[in-house]
């Protein structure tokens, strides 16, 4: 009996891999993968957190394809003709890409494959990170009247719960465990690793807490600015530096939730930064 336990529990571990490395057989390398994530409004960034993150304000989103998973080394050599990576490894994410090297592969893509990538703004990495309109969330007043049920009622429809009465996922997929959705610098071995080896989140996308940070389009500005309500924010109209978010394979728990920020000037590379990409829902 426990050798059959064994056994299932060493199969609901495998079954990520399993499934990543049957689609990376199935797929030509321009194939990406995308999740259509549909539109709705959200509170994004964190009144509790770093000031960056602040204020919360109410972001609403069209519908959008995101990428299940992070660009993958062999996505990149199909359409650049090489591999900048540090850590080779065909399956895993691609790093040591600037933003502009992002630009450059998403022009020669589009032009293989007659199709629109590009990157996400950052309102839609954290809108997808969070689960999309899945994302459920509980304030701490009625977790105990509502038994747990983990969903967000607000009674005044025009009235914002403050961050810090709230409760939800802290990390894409899991609200307080990086472990089954992230690599991290507690278990990743200080490399990348093959994407999509986690568990995804509740849009069955991939990776959006560790692994490699992400580039977004946006120009990254020091705080958001307003708490007034935001229709596709596109970030501001110029700036040093771009947003990058979910953190990587060297980052520490607290560097990998779906509020954290980050900003890189656009020639930045390193081999902890990557990019997933989106394309406009049609």
């Amino acid at each position: 009996m426990k050798q059959i336990f064994s056994s299932l529990l060493m199969l609901l571990f495998l079954q990520p891999a399993i499934a990543q490395r049957k689609f990376n057989k199935a797929h030509d390398p321009l194939q990406i993968a995308t999740v259509k994530v549909y539109g709705g409004s959200f509170d994004m960034g964190d009144d509790s957190g770093a000031i960056d993150r602040r204020p919360a304000h109410t972001v609403k989103l069209k519908d959008f394809n995101m990428g299940a998973y992070e660009v993958s080394q062999d996505q990149w050599a199909s359409i650049m003709d090489n591999n900048p990576s540090v850590y080779d490894c065909g399956e895993c994410a691609v790093t040591n890409v600037s933003w502009d090297d992002v630009q450059k592969f998403i022009e020669k893509l589009n032009t293989a494959t007659g199709k629109h990538y590009r990157l996400p703004t950052e309102a839609e990495w954290e809108y997808a990170a969070r689960g999309g309109n899945n994302e459920k969330l509980v304030t701490n007043r009625d977790i105990i009247a509502r038994g747990g049920v983990n969903e967000l009622l607000i009674e005044d429809k025009n009235k914002r719960i403050p961050e810090k009465d709230k409760t939800g996922d802290k990390y894409s997929g899991r609200k307080n465990a990086p472990q089954t959705v992230a690599w991290f610098d507690r278990n990743s071995e200080d490399h990348v690793h093959p994407i999509g080896r986690k568990q995804p989140n509740d849009l069955g996308i991939y990776d959006m807490s560790g692994n490699v940070e992400e580039w977004c389009s946006d120009f990254y500005a020091k705080n958001y600015g307003t708490r007034g309500d935001v229709e596709n924010p596109q970030g501001p109209s110029g700036g040093r530096s771009h947003v990058v978010r979910g953190g990587s394979w060297a980052s520490t728990k607290e560097e990998i939730s779906v509020t954290r920020r980050a900003a890189y000037t656009p020639d930045t590379k390193n081999n902890s930064l990557g990019f997933r990409l989106v394309e406009d829902a049609k």
